[in-house]
């Protein structure tokens, strides 16, 4: 990384990053922990093909302090960690999820980690042999995350649209979600729940499939950025939004659950002067962070209800107070989270391992 990766970690305000190597398993990858002043570090892992250590580490570390960002705008006492595994055929992945979780239980509870891309309910089961602090899929976790992300993205468009137009008005929305996986789908019927005239992308046939059966539009891929629609809906991966894709966009607004949507953070600025409104990722995506928080720190399921009313009335605080200060949603957002952490860490908690769940 540029400068070294102790400069990178001072620059972001990390604690802890480790090299994972697993010599039986054969995996690769890191874990970013960025903040554990309040509480414990929580994120998910990430499996994913990338084109250099380099870039895994620095996916790793972005997506970390992007949990921070979030814990500290939800609410949450707890910051944000993420491990990432580099993707290979010849890895053996039950081994491997079995090893990182010896890592995870040797942190002594100041790690819990859940799903993520490449990462679900099986590779979840095997990281759960080896450690307590894990989201543990069936009855003994919290419920389903995908639903919890999908009902504050839900929220956060309503928000967006009442910000422009006044209200929401869903039967005449046209909405193109990117990524029709996990919460795609079950975006895509919530939306047509609510009378949207949906349509969507998805590489994966099967998944694509299922999203045509419930009534969604598909698109071809080449398409999504062009279509004319009210809401763009980024929910797969990052950096979709750059130099070269914005000036193709016609959606008068982007809301979506995908981590990262901004190629660099300059692009929201890019967004605001094209009169684009971008709800922060960070903000609208933070459903599957409360749920989970909620389930691990408190042992309890909170309604996916009081989520959603949570994460949409903090979108609208954060477009209204953007809009008064002529800033850009991301821009605001960002500085707001930046000041919540600065005063836990002036502040902290003891720090409390979380209890074996």
């Amino acid at each position: 990384m540029e400068n070294g990766i102790l400069a990178a970690m001072a620059r972001g305000g990390f604690e802890r990053v480790l090299a994972l190597h697993d010599r039986r398993s054969g995996v690769r990858g890191y874990m970013a922990i960025h903040d554990t002043s309040v509480g414990p570090a929580l994120g998910g892992v990430r499996r994913w093909v990338y084109r250099s250590d380099e870039e895994a580490l620095r996916d790793c570390m972005r997506l970390a302090r992007a949990m921070t960002l979030k814990c500290c705008l939800g609410g949450v006492d707890a910051g944000g960690v993420k491990t990432v595994l580099l993707d290979h055929p010849e890895v053996d992945w039950e081994a491997a999820y079995e090893y990182l979780g010896r890592v995870i239980e040797g942190l002594g509870g100041v790690v819990s980690c859940g799903p993520d891309v490449g990462t679900g309910e099986r590779e979840l089961a095997w990281i759960a042999r080896e450690t307590h602090h894990v989201t543990r899929p069936g009855a003994r976790g919290p419920g389903r995350l995908s639903a919890a992300t999908a009902e504050g993205v839900f929220r956060g468009m309503q928000a967006a649209l009442e910000h422009l137009d006044g209200e929401a008005d869903w039967p005449r929305r046209h909405v193109v979600i990117q990524g029709l996986g996990a919460v795609g789908r079950v975006l895509a019927e919530r939306l047509l729940g609510a009378g949207v005239r949906g349509a969507g992308t998805e590489l994966d046939p099967e998944r694509a499939g299922a999203a045509e059966e419930l009534g969604v539009e598909l698109l071809d891929p080449t398409r999504e950025l062009g279509e004319e629609c009210d809401v763009f809906a980024p929910c797969a991966l990052g950096g979709i939004l750059h130099d070269l894709s914005i000036p193709r966009l016609r959606a008068r607004i982007i809301a979506g659950s995908a981590n990262n949507p901004l190629a660099r953070g300059g692009h929201a600025d890019a967004l605001h002067e094209r009169g684009v409104l971008y709800v922060p990722d960070f903000v609208i995506s933070a459903g599957a962070l409360m749920r989970g928080a909620h389930f691990h720190l408190e042992r309890r399921r909170k309604p996916l209800g009081h989520i959603g009313e949570r994460i949409g009335a903090t979108v609208q605080g954060v477009l209204e107070r953007a809009a008064a200060e002529g800033s850009s949603p991301q821009r605001l957002a960002v500085h707001e989270a930046e000041r919540l952490l600065e005063e836990r860490r002036a502040d902290p908690l003891p720090a409390e391992p979380l209890a074996p769940s």
